[in-house]
Protein backbone atom coordinates (compact mmCIF):
# COMPACT_ATOMS: atom_id res chain seq x y z
CA UNK A 1 0.00 0.00 0.00
CA UNK A 2 2.79 2.32 0.87
CA UNK A 3 4.34 1.74 -2.16
CA UNK A 4 1.31 2.33 -4.35
CA UNK A 5 0.79 5.80 -2.03
CA UNK A 6 4.72 6.84 -2.87
CA UNK A 7 3.72 5.86 -7.02
CA UNK A 8 0.76 7.87 -7.02
CA UNK A 9 2.25 10.83 -5.38
CA UNK A 10 5.16 10.83 -8.01
CA UNK A 11 3.09 10.67 -10.64
CA UNK A 12 1.22 13.73 -9.17
CA UNK A 13 4.65 15.36 -9.14
CA UNK A 14 5.31 14.32 -12.70
CA UNK A 15 2.06 15.84 -14.07
CA UNK A 16 3.46 18.84 -12.58
CA UNK A 17 6.87 18.79 -14.62
CA UNK A 18 4.49 17.69 -17.54
CA UNK A 19 2.60 20.87 -17.45
CA UNK A 20 5.42 22.90 -16.18
CA UNK A 21 7.78 21.90 -19.01
CA UNK A 22 5.50 22.77 -21.75
CA UNK A 23 4.28 26.06 -20.30
CA UNK A 24 8.13 26.69 -20.16
CA UNK A 25 9.19 25.59 -23.45
CA UNK A 26 6.01 28.09 -24.93
CA UNK A 27 6.80 31.25 -22.48
CA UNK A 28 7.99 34.16 -24.04
CA UNK A 29 10.04 35.31 -21.05
CA UNK A 30 13.06 33.35 -20.74
CA UNK A 31 15.20 36.77 -20.94
CA UNK A 32 13.88 39.97 -19.26
CA UNK A 33 14.63 43.58 -19.46
CA UNK A 34 13.18 46.08 -18.23
CA UNK A 35 14.05 49.57 -19.56
CA UNK A 36 12.31 52.61 -17.63
CA UNK A 37 13.97 55.27 -19.07
CA UNK A 38 13.82 59.08 -18.08
CA UNK A 39 10.14 58.74 -18.23
CA UNK A 40 7.40 56.16 -16.79
CA UNK A 41 5.53 56.61 -19.42
CA UNK A 42 7.83 55.84 -22.23
CA UNK A 43 9.03 52.40 -20.08
CA UNK A 44 8.89 49.07 -22.09
CA UNK A 45 9.48 45.73 -20.84
CA UNK A 46 11.09 43.13 -23.89
CA UNK A 47 10.94 39.73 -23.53
CA UNK A 48 13.09 37.20 -25.25
CA UNK A 49 12.20 33.31 -25.23
CA UNK A 50 12.70 30.03 -27.52
CA UNK A 51 9.78 30.89 -30.26
CA UNK A 52 8.98 34.44 -30.06
CA UNK A 53 10.35 38.33 -28.68
CA UNK A 54 7.79 40.63 -26.93
CA UNK A 55 7.29 43.74 -25.42
CA UNK A 56 5.35 45.24 -22.88
CA UNK A 57 4.80 48.85 -22.98
CA UNK A 58 3.63 51.20 -19.67
CA UNK A 59 0.67 52.25 -21.93
CA UNK A 60 -0.82 48.86 -21.97
CA UNK A 61 0.08 47.91 -25.39
CA UNK A 62 2.01 44.64 -26.04
CA UNK A 63 3.29 43.28 -29.03
CA UNK A 64 4.97 40.03 -29.85
CA UNK A 65 7.51 38.81 -33.02
CA UNK A 66 7.63 35.15 -33.99
CA UNK A 67 11.74 33.88 -34.80
CA UNK A 68 11.16 32.36 -38.19
CA UNK A 69 14.95 32.28 -39.02
CA UNK A 70 16.06 29.11 -37.35
CA UNK A 71 20.08 29.82 -38.12
CA UNK A 72 20.16 33.05 -37.40
CA UNK A 73 19.43 32.13 -33.62
CA UNK A 74 22.35 31.59 -31.17
CA UNK A 75 23.51 28.26 -30.27
CA UNK A 76 22.12 28.26 -27.30
CA UNK A 77 19.11 28.47 -27.94
CA UNK A 78 18.74 26.64 -30.91
CA UNK A 79 19.55 23.85 -28.28
CA UNK A 80 17.18 24.75 -26.00
CA UNK A 81 14.73 24.40 -28.64
CA UNK A 82 15.55 21.12 -29.74
CA UNK A 83 15.67 19.75 -25.73
CA UNK A 84 13.17 21.46 -24.43
CA UNK A 85 10.41 19.43 -27.05
CA UNK A 86 12.72 16.81 -26.33
CA UNK A 87 11.90 16.75 -22.86
CA UNK A 88 8.27 17.58 -23.27
CA UNK A 89 7.98 14.40 -25.45
CA UNK A 90 9.57 12.35 -23.24
CA UNK A 91 7.76 13.12 -20.41
CA UNK A 92 4.63 12.70 -22.15
CA UNK A 93 5.51 9.39 -22.81
CA UNK A 94 6.18 8.89 -19.01
CA UNK A 95 2.74 9.50 -18.28
CA UNK A 96 1.71 7.16 -20.47
CA UNK A 97 3.73 4.40 -19.45
CA UNK A 98 3.35 4.92 -15.85
CA UNK A 99 -0.46 4.58 -15.86
CA UNK A 100 -0.31 1.25 -16.92
CA UNK A 101 2.30 0.49 -14.56
CA UNK A 102 1.08 1.91 -11.61
CA UNK A 103 -0.10 -0.65 -8.89
CA UNK A 104 -3.10 1.76 -8.36
CA UNK A 105 -4.37 1.22 -11.68
CA UNK A 106 -5.77 -1.65 -13.71
CA UNK A 107 -4.13 -1.62 -16.74
CA UNK A 108 -0.83 -3.56 -17.82
CA UNK A 109 -1.37 -7.30 -16.64
CA UNK A 110 0.53 -9.11 -14.02
CA UNK A 111 2.76 -7.75 -11.84
CA UNK A 112 5.85 -8.23 -13.31
CA UNK A 113 4.43 -6.37 -16.44
CA UNK A 114 3.36 -3.66 -14.45
CA UNK A 115 7.01 -3.23 -12.56
CA UNK A 116 8.51 -3.38 -15.96
CA UNK A 117 6.20 -0.61 -17.18
CA UNK A 118 6.73 1.43 -14.06
CA UNK A 119 10.62 1.49 -14.92
CA UNK A 120 10.38 2.26 -18.46
CA UNK A 121 8.10 5.21 -17.27
CA UNK A 122 10.49 6.46 -14.56
CA UNK A 123 13.51 6.26 -16.82
CA UNK A 124 11.31 8.50 -19.68
CA UNK A 125 11.19 11.45 -16.56
CA UNK A 126 14.68 10.96 -15.13
CA UNK A 127 15.80 11.35 -19.34
CA UNK A 128 12.70 14.23 -19.68
CA UNK A 129 14.37 16.08 -16.23
CA UNK A 130 18.20 15.86 -17.68
CA UNK A 131 16.79 17.47 -21.17
CA UNK A 132 14.86 19.98 -19.47
CA UNK A 133 17.74 20.62 -16.94
CA UNK A 134 20.23 21.15 -19.42
CA UNK A 135 18.80 24.00 -21.53
CA UNK A 136 18.05 25.91 -18.31
CA UNK A 137 21.23 26.01 -17.26
CA UNK A 138 22.89 26.39 -20.34
CA UNK A 139 20.55 29.52 -20.95
CA UNK A 140 20.94 30.97 -17.19
CA UNK A 141 24.92 31.09 -17.86
CA UNK A 142 24.74 32.59 -21.36
CA UNK A 143 22.52 35.42 -19.58
CA UNK A 144 24.68 35.80 -16.42
CA UNK A 145 28.10 35.87 -18.87
CA UNK A 146 26.23 39.18 -20.69
CA UNK A 147 25.26 40.62 -17.68
CA UNK A 148 28.64 40.38 -16.21
CA UNK A 149 30.36 41.44 -19.18
CA UNK A 150 31.38 45.29 -19.14
CA UNK A 151 31.73 45.96 -22.91
CA UNK A 152 27.81 45.53 -23.36
CA UNK A 153 25.47 47.99 -22.79
CA UNK A 154 22.93 48.39 -20.49
CA UNK A 155 19.98 48.34 -22.34
CA UNK A 156 21.12 45.29 -23.93
CA UNK A 157 21.81 43.03 -20.93
CA UNK A 158 18.74 40.90 -19.55
CA UNK A 159 17.93 38.89 -16.64
CA UNK A 160 16.84 35.64 -16.27
CA UNK A 161 12.97 35.45 -16.62
CA UNK A 162 10.07 33.19 -15.05
CA UNK A 163 10.00 30.78 -18.24
CA UNK A 164 13.63 29.93 -17.22
CA UNK A 165 12.61 28.82 -13.03
CA UNK A 166 9.60 27.60 -14.38
CA UNK A 167 11.95 24.91 -16.50
CA UNK A 168 14.32 24.46 -13.59
CA UNK A 169 11.29 23.34 -11.23
CA UNK A 170 9.77 21.09 -13.56
CA UNK A 171 12.94 19.31 -14.40
CA UNK A 172 13.62 19.28 -10.32
CA UNK A 173 10.08 17.46 -10.22
CA UNK A 174 10.44 15.18 -13.58
CA UNK A 175 13.89 13.67 -11.92
CA UNK A 176 12.54 13.09 -8.76
CA UNK A 177 9.58 11.43 -10.00
CA UNK A 178 11.72 9.13 -12.42
CA UNK A 179 13.85 8.39 -9.28
CA UNK A 180 10.69 7.34 -7.45
CA UNK A 181 9.36 4.94 -9.78
CA UNK A 182 12.78 3.60 -10.69
CA UNK A 183 13.56 2.49 -6.99
CA UNK A 184 9.66 1.22 -6.70
CA UNK A 185 10.85 -1.34 -8.83
CA UNK A 186 13.91 -1.90 -7.60
CA UNK A 187 12.91 -2.54 -3.39
CA UNK A 188 10.20 -4.92 -5.39
CA UNK A 189 12.66 -6.67 -7.10
CA UNK A 190 15.48 -6.95 -4.22
CA UNK A 191 12.61 -8.54 -1.66
CA UNK A 192 11.96 -10.97 -3.91
CA UNK A 193 15.37 -11.90 -4.15
CA UNK A 194 16.62 -11.71 0.12
CA UNK A 195 12.99 -13.64 0.83
CA UNK A 196 12.94 -16.20 -1.47
CA UNK A 197 9.15 -18.13 -1.63
CA UNK A 198 9.54 -21.18 0.53
CA UNK A 199 9.45 -24.42 -1.29
CA UNK A 200 7.31 -27.64 0.79
CA UNK A 201 8.56 -30.57 0.31
CA UNK A 202 5.58 -33.62 0.44
CA UNK A 203 6.62 -37.12 0.87
CA UNK A 204 6.11 -39.11 -2.35
CA UNK A 205 3.28 -41.54 -2.86
CA UNK A 206 5.30 -44.74 -2.85
CA UNK A 207 7.26 -43.92 0.36
CA UNK A 208 3.91 -42.94 2.27
CA UNK A 209 2.46 -46.87 0.75
CA UNK A 210 5.51 -48.16 1.49
CA UNK A 211 5.18 -47.17 5.28
CA UNK A 212 1.65 -48.28 5.40
CA UNK A 213 2.51 -51.96 4.04
CA UNK A 214 5.32 -52.00 6.86
CA UNK A 215 2.87 -51.04 9.78
CA UNK A 216 0.51 -53.19 9.09
CA UNK A 217 2.95 -56.68 8.93
CA UNK A 218 3.83 -55.86 12.37
CA UNK A 219 -0.03 -55.93 13.79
Amino acid sequence: MASASLQFFAFILALFGVFGDIAATLLPNWKVNADVGSNIITAITQMQGLWMDCTWYSTGMFSCTLKYSILSLPIYIQAARTTMVLSCILSAFGICITTVGMKCTKLGGDSDSKSHACFAGGVCFILAGISGLVPTSWYTREIISNFLDQTIPESSKHEPGGAVYTGFISAGFLLIAGVIFCTSCFKKQQGAWIYPPKQHHFPSTEQESNAGYNLKDYV
